[in-house]
């Protein structure tokens, strides 16, 4: 076993091509990550195959946690987030299954939060232009506008607002108040760092370029898209009327 101060949460559902070839790939970067697997029921036979790395090769390294059926995946990450403050992680991550995000930027965005100081550090496909590799035209002008639209409401200066390859310190998802997250989809992604936003917390756009997945299915929706663009309204006015936590006072290490 290979202790580590960083775990990897990675949701599932009908992963079977791609999750034991991503835990692989994380486990042979040169740092020590751990990883956490959130199966949401998957009938495909994914668990069984996180199950059998941990009996032969990984125990104490990799872990899964176990739902049933598809719960959503803002529902996913907050159990990992709990998961994770509960088992002294300094350093947590979002990141996908399909290698859309490539394992070796984990290192890059681990840099920007435990040498660079930042609360959180966003794998951002449009912070440098738009870095998307086979996705359909429709989907990357979606994606791109719907990050401008976020921007426009709020205020929020971040580029790529519905990013999903994410490191979060201890602090932050200590701080925010994760049951008083709503969204589940698309909406999840912008909630969480506009949260963190305002607080007061330091957030870093690490460049990345995304890839489209090459095996399974991706579980995309109009309705995943809808729930973000009427979320955001919600989120503008959250932002004149809530109550956010206060900044924690830095820690003495």
């Amino acid at each position: 076993m290979k202790a580590s101060d960083s775990i990897i949460i990675i949701p599932t559902y009908n992963e079977k091509e791609n999750i034991e070839k991503i835990i692989r790939a994380i486990f042979s970067l040169e740092k020590s990550f751990h990883i956490l697997v959130i199966d949401d029921g998957s009938p495909d036979g994914t668990a069984d195959i996180v199950h059998g790395l941990i009996k032969n090769e990984f125990d104490g390294q990799l872990f899964i946690e176990e739902r049933e059926g598809k719960l959503g995946l803002g529902t996913a990450y907050i159990k990992g987030f709990k998961w994770a403050l509960e088992h002294d992680y300094q350093y947590i991550f979002e990141m996908d299954a399909d290698f859309s995000h490539d394992p070796n930027d984990v290192p890059r965005l681990y840099s920007a939060c435990a040498d660079e100081g930042y609360d959180v550090a966003i794998g951002s496909r449009y912070v440098s232009g738009v870095n998307v590799v086979n996705w359909p035209i429709g989907r990357v002008l979606m994606s791109y506008f719907a990050s401008k639209y976020v921007r426009f409401i709020t205020g929020f200066k971040v580029h790529d607002t519905t990013a999903g390859f994410k490191c979060y310190r201890r602090r932050v998802l200590e701080t925010i108040e994760l049951d008083k997250i709503r969204f589940k989809g698309y909406a999840f992604q912008i909630e969480m760092k506009y949260t963190a936003y305002k607080i007061g917390f330091k957030l870093k756009e690490v460049p990345v370029i995304f890839v489209n997945r090459r095996e399974g299915t991706s579980k995309m929706s109009g309705g995943i898209f809808g729930e973000a663009f009427f979320g955001v309204m919600r989120l503008r006015l959250d932002g004149w009327l809530r109550k956010y936590p206060k900044l924690p006072a830095p820690s003495a290490s």
